[in-house]
């Protein structure tokens, strides 16, 4: 293998492949399309000249054969599963790319100042089972062991998932590596948004990932006639949700890095005449600042009482889902930045509105993300689409990256 934008698109045309029937890819943790996914890998990732196993959690590693200068070890890497009728490339361009950069360093015999594994996680989405970061949590000592009893919709569990694809679950505990003993870990993305786009750039620097938070809200109200009650005496639940759905969308807009939605909206008794009387609703804040993102809950939740209480309502909050955002490592962003500089790319940092594998891996190491210019910024859609110069470029960035790198800093 060498360094092409046609050899990349050709490996990630036949891993797309190993999916579901219908539109875009569907593997799922311990699918039979994933189980049927690994031995090509694999071949893949041996062709490379990589030296390859599987581990206990179903991540399948590839190590750069020759012994860097530093004992410490950069992992590169990302997932191999995919959301339903999701793209070709999220997850993958990021075990494809540093493949062909590592197979025509191997076939140039280069040194690396540390040494290099190449992973491909088993799970990242957390589709099949209500449970994210299946692959690289167990590396950071973070992988809860009672995830294992975890069931899918016809009553598999995770445990039998990793079974099925080779895994050894009950041995995850021991896949817990050393920080000592890391380099870092850089993971190659594509945008899954427009910026690099608009600005006509093939890739971008990730200064941080996003944290998430996900609150439950129930607005009660009282129903009534439609036709009978008088505009001020009602008690209607959903013009209060309405005003919380504007809230959150005005705090969005006005804050720098943050970004909000009301996602889900239930209403009872959802009648065409009846005054709503109860409303579930969702809210989901993301930003890469945790205090940031804290500050303008408060401001949002502050506001969403008032309206409450002008509207005569009552109002339920529960925060369900919260994981903090993540800084990218400046060395890794600095060594980036270099690799940029010998192609004449200018430098475009940007931050990660979605999750990764970094989310985790950042408990072990530094981490660092290269991100790719994708097509109108769809992602997690069967028309993701990213460019095969870009898909080059990102490459052989990747692999003066490596050569240059300094494992201690």
């Amino acid at each position: 293998m060498k360094i092409s934008g046609q050899q990349i698109f050709d490996i990630l045309e036949e891993a797309a492949t190993f999916s579901l029937p219908g539109p875009g890819v569907t593997r799922v943790l311990g699918s039979p399309q994933h189980k049927a996914l690994l031995p090509k890998l694999k071949q893949w990732m041996q062709q490379a000249g990589l030296e390859t196993r599987l581990d206990a959690a179903g991540n399948l590693i590839g190590r750069y054969p020759i012994e860097g200068l530093s004992k410490k070890t950069l992992i590169l890497g990302s997932h191999q599963d995919t959301v339903v009728q999701g793209g070709k490339y999220d997850g993958m361009l990021g075990i494809v790319v540093p493949l062909v950069a590592l197979a025509e360093l191997n076939a140039q015999k280069a040194v690396l100042p540390c040494n290099v594994e190449l992973i491909a996680f088993s799970d990242e989405e957390g589709v099949r089972f209500p449970s994210t970061l299946t692959g690289s949590s167990p590396l950071a000592g973070k992988f809860d062991m009672r995830n294992l009893q975890l069931k899918d919709k016809d009553g598999v569990t995770l445990e039998q998932a990793l079974l099925d694809i080779g895994g050894n679950p009950e041995q995850i505990p021991a896949l817990a590596r050393n920080p000592e003993d890391m380099a870092g870990y850089l993971e190659v993305h594509i945008e899954q948004g427009p910026v690099l786009e608009n600005e006509d750039l093939p890739v971008g620097i990730v200064s941080a990932i996003t944290g998430i938070e996900r609150h439950s809200v129930i607005v009660h109200g009282e129903a009534g006639h439609a036709g009978t009650i008088p505009m001020n005496m009602r008690k209607d639940a959903l013009v209060g949700a309405a005003r919380i759905v504007s809230t959150v969308d005005q705090t969005c807009k006005m804050t720098d890095s943050l970004v909000g939605v009301v996602g889900s909206l239930s209403v009872s008794p959802n009648a065409v005449n009846v005054v709503p009387a109860l409303v579930n609703l969702t809210i989901e804040l993301r930003s890469p600042d945790s205090k940031l993102r804290a500050r303008s809950r408060e401001q949002i939740f502050a506001t969403i009482q008032e309206h409450a209480k002008e509207l005569n309502l009552g109002l339920e909050h529960q925060m369900t889902y919260a994981q903090d955002g993540v800084e990218c490592s400046p060395k890794i962003q600095k060594g980036l930045a270099r690799a940029f500089s010998s192609f004449g790319i200018s430098p475009r940092y940007l931050f990660s509105g979605a999750g990764h594998d970094g989310l985790a891996m950042s408990y072990l190491t530094d981490v660092g993300m290269l991100f790719v210019r994708c097509k109108k910024g769809v992602s997690h859609h069967p028309d993701e689409a990213i460019t095969m110069d870009d898909a080059e470029t990102a490459a052989r960035i990747v692999k003066e990256f490596l050569l240059s790198c300094n494992a201690d800093g």
